[in-house]
């Protein structure tokens, strides 16, 4: 997921909600979920091998 916001309350509300999505999209798979901020009010949320099953990793891309 490719998300955007515009201010601090959306941006919590709004990954809450994307990390939730995952969460029960991951119960099938085998991975955790990475949330990556890529740049001010920008981010990615997804499920990823590199993150063991049942955690949330942050990244912060460079």
């Amino acid at each position: 997921m490719d998300l955007h916001f515009s201010s601090v309350d959306e941006m919590r509300q709004g990954l809450d909600k994307a990390v939730a999505t995952l969460i029960e999209a991951a119960k099938d798979a085998a991975c955790g979920i990475l949330v990556t901020r890529l740049q001010p009010g920008r981010y990615t949320v997804a499920l990823d091998d590199s993150v063991p099953f049942g955690e949330t990793y942050e990244n912060i891309a460079a």
